[in-house]
């Protein structure tokens, strides 16, 4: 987790908001296109934006629809590629051997905090 710079930040959830093994969507910054999921495995949080690294369509199939039915996975909805949790990496799929991006971010008083303009 980087620390991010100045005070322009835009607040998502606090991590036990996203239930374990789960994970949630947030829409794009005001001005932007790609919106950012969250996925949470035990204590661990990890961010990334909300697109397929094979064509940029959103990975949820519907709203907060990211994981794979044993919860392994982050599954695209598009073309069922699917990307480890802990590093994005795609193993199978279009896009294998591709990541998802991760978006840095830090927890201020118990919120995951993203820079404003994350994923513009």
């Amino acid at each position: 987790m980087r620390t991010l710079m100045g005070d322009d930040l835009r607040d998502l959830c606090r991590p036990q908001d996203i239930p374990d093994g789960d994970a949630l969507g947030f829409p794009p910054a005001p001005g932007g296109f790609t919106g950012l999921m969250a996925v949470r495995q035990g204590e661990t949080v990890i961010v990334y934006l909300n697109s397929c690294p094979h064509i940029g369509t959103p990975l949820d199939w519907m709203p907060n629809k990211f994981m794979s039915l044993d919860k392994r996975f982050i599954i695209c909805a598009t073309h069922g590629a699917e990307f480890e949790v802990a590093d994005g990496k795609c193993i199978s799929g279009p896009c294998k051997g591709d990541f998802l991006e991760k978006v840095p971010f830090e927890l201020r008083d118990g919120t995951i905090c993203v820079a404003a303009n994350a994923g513009l």
